[in-house]
């Protein structure tokens, strides 16, 4: 298939009507993705057989506009990522799911790596393939660090879900055949920088919950130790720094994260803590 990206706004056009699509069902959940759900949704329409939106009651015109790029759209309320993610696959018609969220496409080359993986038959012999997600921060493209390709669960049969964790749900593999591809997704992951620290500070706070839900624990040192840990990492190790600025601030905003999580747990923590018995003073001794 030819695939023709047009436009030069960021926003992909393809051209979806030269080749059959794939036994795949793209599911998507959204809520005010109005600026930028329109290059995702052509990207999997290229592909994929059919295309549900599961829309969290955007007002921006989201579902809309889903539907007339040829979508279904299903209207429901925030029930957390996983659960949410859980009820999109529900909605597939086909053997296989690709699960992208609004901000991630897959370009051209990656529309034909899949379309390879499943023309070799290595789909028969796996239940989840990992796909390698690279990470846009406001124009710089992440070629190094543990953002440039970071290795995701999002193409599956359509039985496996999701734990039912308010963030950062975790994929259930157990029992599962994985398999890696190259098939690469693009990740544009903030419309500025601002908004981005506000969607990590809540992120920590949902972290931070599950963890305190849970019992967890965290030393006083503990966030330093995890923000320095991560840049050492993604800049160092792995080579983030030869990224430039860009990189260095989109870093320096998950190192700050990386702390947040372990501050927020502490918070809670000591909120939860029971207040020491009061001292019962002298007896009075006759």
């Amino acid at each position: 298939m030819s695939a023709t990206r047009v436009g030069g706004n960021g926003i992909g056009a393809y051209n979806t009507g030269m080749a059959d699509p794939l036994p795949l069902s793209g599911v998507v959940i959204t809520f005010t993705e109005a600026d930028r759900i329109e290059r995702c949704l052509r990207s999997m329409l290229a592909v994929c057989r059919d295309v549900t939106v599961v829309d969290s009651q955007s007002t921006d015109g989201t579902p809309e506009l889903a539907r007339r790029l040829g979508a279904r759209v299903v209207d429901q309320s925030w029930l957390g990522f996983g659960r949410q993610k859980n009820l999109a696959i529900e909605q597939a018609t086909q053997p296989w799911v690709l699960l992208l969220d609004a901000d991630e496409w897959l370009e051209p080359e990656a529309q034909a790596a899949l379309r390879a993986l499943f023309a070799s038959g290595a789909p028969d012999k796996a239940d989840v393939f990992t796909l390698p997600r690279r990470t846009h921060f406001l124009g710089t493209v992440m070629r190094f660090g543990s953002f440039a390709s970071e290795p995701v669960h999002r193409l599956f049969r359509a039985h496996c879900r999701h734990e039912e964790s308010p963030v950062h749900e975790r994929f259930i593999t157990d029992g599962l055949r994985l398999r890696v591809s190259d098939v690469r997704m693009e990740h544009d992951t903030a419309r500025s920088e601002a908004e981005y620290w506000a969607k990590l500070q809540r992120y920590a706070r949902l972290w931070a919950e599950e963890r305190a839900a849970r019992g967890k624990r965290a030393g006083r040192g503990r966030g330093m130790a995890a923000a320095a840990a991560y840049l050492l990492k993604n800049l160092l190790l792995r080579g983030g720094v030869l990224d430039g600025p860009g990189a260095w601030r989109f870093h320096a905003l998950h190192a700050r994260y990386a702390a947040l999580k372990y501050q927020r747990l502490r918070e809670i923590r000591a909120q939860k803590k029971p207040s020491p018995p009061s001292s019962p003073g002298k007896r009075c001794v006759p």
